[in-house]
């Protein structure tokens, strides 16, 4: 993580102490990471999970295996194997993310976020207004009050 921030001017022990209270705060596990990872494979393994029924269960999974277990996502052989525990069938997800099935699918996430000039994530988008990084409620609130929603 050290050599991630290096030359940025940011502390990572700090901003896992920030990220961890904002987590702490609602109730979500947050781990302490040492190394980041290629999400790029996960990403098209969500992609698929988005067409699946209980796809949601996979979506947590990777936040957990990321966010909090620290494990490598960018590894194929640990994407199946996060899968299979969570009763995916493994070797499905095993020739979706060789075959690269719902490569094209992320491509144009990544188009999109371009276009509207993301770079960092999460960005949040609304109304021509962005808010970028792990942000508190009330940094949310500020924006959807800013673009007009209205509260439900």
């Amino acid at each position: 993580m050290e050599d991630l921030y290096a030359g940025r001017g940011a502390d990572p022990d700090e901003m896992y102490r920030q990220m961890k209270g904002r987590m702490d705060a609602e109730g979500l596990p947050y781990g302490k990471r040492t190394h980041t990872y290629n999400s790029r494979k996960a990403q098209e393994l969500g992609k698929w999970a988005d067409t699946i029924e209980n796809g949601d269960l996979l979506h947590d999974a990777l936040y957990r295996a990321y966010f909090v277990d620290a494990k490598n996502i960018g590894d194929i052989e640990i994407l199946v194997k996060l899968a299979e525990t969570n009763s995916f069938d493994g070797d499905v997800v095993r020739k979706i993310l060789l075959d690269g099935e719902f490569s094209a699918a992320v491509d144009e996430d990544w188009a999109k976020s371009r276009s509207y000039g993301v770079t960092g994530v999460p960005t949040f988008v609304a109304g021509g207004y962005g808010v970028v990084g792990a942000q508190p409620y009330e940094a949310l609130e500020k924006l959807m009050k800013e673009v007009g929603a209205e509260p439900i």
